[in-house]
């Protein structure tokens, strides 16, 4: 997609999503959240008292094994 709708949108490993702002964003209960920074960390995690933005609480998690085979993100 190009043009003037094109955002650019990072995925961070281990981290947030980081989105070219403003965005509008919609959870999954219907809910809208907006914010008009530049760039806007979107939590990838569900950890974030922020939800759906990021407050780093991904930064607290800590894992024995962090390969992708042994990462579990059901709980």
């Amino acid at each position: 997609m190009t043009g003037r709708n094109a955002r650019e949108v990072t995925v961070v490993p281990n981290g947030p999503v980081l989105v070219e702002g403003p965005v509008t964003l919609t959870t999954e209960d219907g809910e809208t959240h907006t914010s008009d920074r530049f760039v806007v960390a979107v939590c990838a995690c569900r950890r974030s008292k922020r939800y759906p933005f990021c407050d780093t609480s991904h930064r607290k998690r800590v894992r024995s094994d962090d390969s992708p085979a042994r990462h579990d993100d059901s709980r």
